[in-house]
């Protein structure tokens, strides 16, 4: 996800097709003229004054000529980046993945968990409207609406949408079709934006963000300016200009040469090369995204649940992380979540045990066993990761076939398909996580775990109001899924960005797609 800068656009800045040379140059052309600096992203907390004005342009992969600045079509990280600067939602995720209230000042449930009442703060669109109720409502109809195909559209099926109501002008009452203990995190979920009630065109989108819109080539550019009258406080930056450069080495090049000052999404590889020499600042996003591989359980040999043991105790998890990963990330340990609310962390860390490994797939009569590997270059490290584990897998006496598919079709054709497939998950509450992967009618359950007890401890955890026995319940059903469950998860990756030496206030603790990750409106310009 990315964004653009108005020079740029102006000066025909075709980074999303152009090679790396060429792009180069296109940067120089477009932004010659302009000096906007950049700061310290290592210090998250800073106590220095930031200072005010200038103009930050941030560089980011983009979606195309049919990009759209419709905050709930956004699926890539530029659209997340754009609409966190234009729109807000009424929450948003912590560093811990848990939700932090944003437009919604609190929120309260009923004694059964399937009324919640929000209380809005008192905010503003950039047309001097005040953010009602009705405008949530509104929102809300539009993202679920049967006829179209928003990403958070799932996120509000709890939600009963015809029953639910304004209360008054600063007040909503959410009805759900059943109790939901964590009915904040659909506040939070990806693409969850309020816009004005009467909202139909997003040409000129108004939204109550800190930024307003000032201009936009879809493919190329969007520029946006302060809000001065934000409810949060107006930004430092006078201006943000997101830039679209698809190619990782045109946002380098054009970070190195100066005309952005923020560059999204780099290769573990790139940056080794350039950390610690002066030119950028290199960012490494912790816990951003989960590495692993994926076994169907609901077929041979995975559906034994010895064989998925054995493939736990056959996995070298620092060999993987040092090598698909050039060590930008830390060990898994088989559950999704490291240091996200609910995560289990007190189970014991899992380690290689190919003596284990053989004799558990020897009392599964599966020695000698030998299994495909699906993978393609469809995620950092997902093939280097394959050809890592089939020697690991070797030394135990399994063969693992890689086979390399259709990066554009990979997720399609693994989706159903296989029996062992390579797997990577952006950051998530766990409680997501669970219930989107891991329930009998989950729609993306790609190891096919399906298990009625599971499903119900899900349940019974939604309906628990203490905080602490319903963490005792998620404990339970991690603790199932680190003793057989299907996903092998050998590490997470860093999320890694850069910036200019002068940009500050870059937070270096928040994974991607969290409330502080690209929190434009808090960087500042030395």
């Amino acid at each position: 996800m990315n964004r653009p800068c108005s020079g740029l656009a102006r000066r025909g800045f075709l980074l999303a097709t152009a090679t790396a040379a060429a792009a180069a140059l296109a940067f120089t052309a477009g932004c010659a003229g302009d000096t906007g600096k950049t700061a310290d992203p290592t210090n998250a907390a800073e106590t220095g004054n930031p200072k005010r004005g200038g103009t930050l342009r941030a560089a980011f992969p983009g979606g195309g000529a049919g990009e759209t600045l419709d905050p709930h079509a956004a699926s890539l990280f530029v659209d997340a980046a754009r609409a966190k600067a234009l729109y807000d939602k009424l929450a948003d995720f912590g560093a811990d993945l848990a939700p932090v209230p944003r437009l919604a000042e609190r929120w309260e449930p009923n004694t059964t968990l399937d009324t919640w009442k929000i209380t809005l703060r008192k905010a503003t669109f950039h047309d001097g409207r005040p953010v009602t109720a009705e405008d949530v409502l509104y929102s809300y109809r539009r993202i679920a609406d049967p006829k179209g195909t928003f990403r958070a559209k799932a996120s509000l099926e709890p939600i009963d949408l015809a029953a639910s109501r304004a209360l008054d002008a600063s007040t909503v009452e959410f009805k759900l079709k059943r109790p939901y203990a964590e009915f904040p995190n659909v506040l939070a979920a990806f693409g969850a934006y309020i816009v004005p009630k009467d909202a139909t065109s997003f040409d000129k989108p108004i939204g109550s963000g800190p930024f307003t819109y000032r201009s936009f080539t879809p493919g190329k550019s969007l520029v946006v300016k302060r809000n001065d009258a934000y409810w949060e406080g107006a930004p430092h930056l006078d201006q943000v200009e997101f830039v679209v450069a698809s190619e990782e080495s045109a946002r380098v090049s054009a970070l190195l040469g100066g005309q952005v000052q923020y560059a999204h999404e780099l290769s573990p590889a790139t940056a080794r090369t350039h950390e610690g020499k002066g030119k950028i600042e290199v960012i490494r996003l912790p816990g951003s995204s989960m590495q692993g591989f994926v076994m169907k359980t609901d077929r041979p040999p995975f559906d034994d649940k010895r064989v998925r043991q054995a493939f736990f105790l056959i996995a070298d998890r620092k060999e993987l992380v040092d090598g698909a990963l050039s060590g930008a990330g830390e060990i898994g340990n088989d559950l999704f979540g490291k240091g996200y609310q609910y995560y289990p962390s007190g189970l014991p860390q899992r380690t290689q045990d190919l003596d284990r490994a053989r004799a558990l797939l020897k009392e599964a009569g599966a020695e000698n066993l030998k299994v495909t590997l699906d993978t393609a270059p469809a995620a950092t490290g997902f093939v280097e990761a394959a050809g890592i584990f089939k020697e690991q897998a070797a030394k135990a006496g399994v063969t693992v076939e890689v086979k390399v598919g259709n990066k554009d079709t990979y997720w399609k054709d693994i989706r159903d398909n296989g029996t062992f497939a390579s797997y990577r998950s952006g950051s998530m509450p766990i409680e997501s996580h669970i219930s989107q992967r891991l329930l009998t009618g989950s729609t993306t359950n790609a190891t096919k775990w399906r298990q009625k007890d599971f499903d119900d401890l899900y349940q019974q955890a939604q309906s628990t109001r203490d905080e602490k026995e319903r963490a005792a319940l998620y404990e339970r059903m991690q603790r199932r899924l680190y003793d057989e469950g299907g996903f092998l998860i050998w590490g997470f990756a860093d999320w890694i960005v850069a910036t200019a030496p002068a940009v500050h206030g870059v937070d270096a603790k928040a994974p991607a797609n969290t409330l502080d990750w690209a929190r434009f409106d808090k960087i500042w310009i030395a």
